[in-house]
């Protein structure tokens, strides 16, 4: 399917969620049953586990609590067992953690995390979420930024693309409104799942690549940015499908989702104004620029790592903004944990 051809399925799917329409017939039902079928199967062959995933919550760049008198950035996360970090077993491999200590190391500020995704959630989960992060007593305001990682779910489970883009844009027009920034991970790759064959590997692929261009188009109009997932992960996950899967060989390994955190971190940055102002013009050598929504939303979906940010009226900004992978504690040591957290910023800045 041509990128433009895309952008207008994207744009189907995103009017028909504004407009409260239904499911629409991109693929053949029976397809999609048979897609839905067979990744359960395969969930169930590769010993999917149903372990509770390791809790991360808390503050996050505590040292910096002695250079900053102010409070500390408040980050949550939502959505499914990706955002909940399922697969791992240490808190600081979940994506949260991850992102809260390297928000931590740029913006040289303590953070503090509160992720209320749950595994297995869908689209229709998160205004529950949103309730739940919004009514804790706890929480005196509400939090700075929101991640959103929520989609794959939807396809398997067979969610209509209107209705799953209706509720992620009601959620993103939620928490905007409680002044949030929101950056969502659109829906990953279900191509890249090891166990499922060809021709439903390319159904899969591209259900998630339309439904991810349609989150996109809903989320920008609604005041948030986007991270494009699927392809940066897909490609990685089928050549390294040992180093970036987990035990259950569905959900990423620690490495796996620092590769999806790295991604996200300079967005998560550029949406709280500690990215260079320098760097939010548009670069044309790498293919960066000001395009229609629906078409930067077609772009993004089929290049991972791509954002998509809003801009006055119809337009949207495309960038392919430079990541390099987060290090683990064990590589990092001392170099980031204490005054030299600039050395993240400039790592993070490298080109990839």
């Amino acid at each position: 399917m041509s990128k433009a051809s895309s952008a207008r399925v994207a744009r189907r799917i995103a009017t028909a969620a504004a407009y409260g329409g239904g499911g629409l017939g991109l693929v053949g039902g029976a397809a999609v049953g048979l897609l839905f079928t067979e990744l359960q199967l395969a969930k169930h062959h590769i010993g999917g586990s149903d372990d509770e995933p390791p809790k991360a919550d808390g503050p996050y760049g505590s040292a910096f609590g002695r250079l900053y008198d102010g409070q500390p950035l408040r980050l949550a996360f939502l959505g499914d067992s990706t955002a909940a970090g399922q697969g791992v077993h240490r808190p600081r491999q979940t994506p949260g953690a991850l992102l809260a200590s390297a928000l931590a190391a740029v913006a040289e500020r303590p953070v503090e995390l509160r992720n209320v995704a749950l595994s297995g959630a869908m689209s229709d989960d998160l205004e529950r979420q949103i309730t739940l992060l919004l009514s804790e007593r706890d929480l005196a305001e509400a939090p700075d930024v929101c991640v959103i990682m929520v989609g794959a779910n939807d396809v398997t489970h067979r969610m209509s693309p209107a209705r799953s883009v209706r509720h992620l844009s009601d959620a993103v027009a939620r928490l905007r409104t409680a002044g949030c920034e929101v950056v969502v991970g659109t829906c990953p790759d279900l191509g890249s799942v090891e166990p499922v064959g060809q021709p439903l590997r390319w159904i899969a692929r591209r259900l998630s690549r339309q439904l991810a261009a349609a989150q996109t188009i809903a989320v920008v109009e609604e005041g948030g940015r986007t991270v494009s997932l699927g392809d940066l992960l897909g490609p990685e996950f089928s050549a390294n499908p040992r180093e970036l899967f987990g035990p259950d060989n569905y959900h990423p390994s620690a490495e796996g989702y620092a590769t999806a955190a790295m991604a996200v971190l300079p967005s998560l940055c550029a949406a709280l104004g500690l990215w260079p102002t320098e760097d939010e013009r548009p670069d044309a050598r790498r293919r960066e620029g000001i395009l229609p929504v629906a078409r930067a939303a077609a772009e993004a979906a089929a290049e991972g790592g791509t954002e998509v940010a809003g801009m006055r009226g119809p337009w949207a900004l495309l960038k392919h903004r430079r990541r390099r992978r987060l290090p683990t504690a064990e590589e990092a040591g001392p170099r980031y944990t204490g005054d030299r957290a600039e050395d993240v910023a400039e790592d993070v800045a490298e080109n990839r």
